[in-house]
């Protein structure tokens, strides 16, 4: 399964990175939400995006909006915020929301589910 990391921060972009690789996930990487915008049009449909907030170039707030008012299928890839940021899932219209610094068990249940839900329609019911 497929996971678009969108993040400017390096070291950040490359702990996940590796984590996600290292969990059996391929994955690709932004550093901004332009770039994960054009490489959307590229790249196999992710099961979840992970999205910082604060980016040069185009922010994740202007990438939430963007997604959202899209008319093909990138409309329903679900955005699982990862931020510093103190604002929230419900504010920002993405899936979910983890705070950073990470917890990565949280992360990684979170990306878990919905991997699994896209794969086979439904959350994974052992880590719920």
């Amino acid at each position: 399964m497929h996971i678009l990391v969108v993040e400017d921060d390096i070291d950040i972009q490359q702990t996940l990175k590796d984590l996600l690789l290292m969990e059996g996930y391929v994955v690709s990487t932004a550093n901004n939400g332009q770039e994960a915008l054009e490489l959307l049009k590229v790249i196999p449909r992710p099961c979840v995006i992970l999205l910082d907030l604060m980016m040069p170039v185009m922010d994740g707030w202007t990438f939430l909006q963007k997604v959202k008012k899209d008319a093909n299928a990138i409309a329903t890839i679900p955005v699982l915020v990862v931020s510093a940021v103190a604002d929230k899932s419900n504010d920002l219209n993405a899936a979910g929301y983890i705070k950073k610094p990470v917890d990565l068990d949280a992360l990684m249940n979170t990306i878990e589910n919905f991997c699994y839900k896209h794969a086979f329609g439904h959350p994974n019911k052992k880590s719920a």
